[in-house]
């Protein structure tokens, strides 16, 4: 199993930049796939970005893609999410979750682990 605790969330003008940082605990961190995922007030919680075990590969939302970048560091057992250029739409919990399958996939039934969430909100 692994623990997950999200850090990093804030409020921040439209146009800047937050990083978000996903803590694991466990000796196979390394063994998941990561991904980052989001819920706004009202919406369904929604596919942010993920990443392979090795972080050779990256799989992002069009709603993200070219602004958010999802990285990890296995020897830290973390990953992060960096996001620029934010807008009043990225406004939501964001949630880091784990996958100890070989895909790579935004589907949020293939994530057992979660984190508990951290805020992010863009003023306009």
């Amino acid at each position: 199993q692994v623990q997950l605790v999200e850090s990093g969330g804030g409020l921040v003008q439209a146009g800047g930049s937050l990083r978000l940082s996903c803590a694991a605990s466990g000796r196979t961190f390394s063994a998941y796939a990561m991904a980052w995922f989001r819920q706004a007030p009202g919406k369904e919680r929604e596919f942010v970005a993920a990443i392979s075990w090795n972080g050779g590969r990256t799989y992002y939302a069009d709603s993200v893609e070219g602004r958010f970048t999802i990285s990890r560091d296995n020897a830290k057992n973390t990953a992060s999410l960096q996001m620029r250029s934010l807008k009043p739409e990225d406004t939501a919990a964001y949630y880091c979750a784990a996958d100890p399958g070989v895909g790579l996939t935004r589907n949020q039934r293939s994530y057992p682990y979660w984190g508990q969430g951290t805020q992010v909100t863009v003023s306009s």
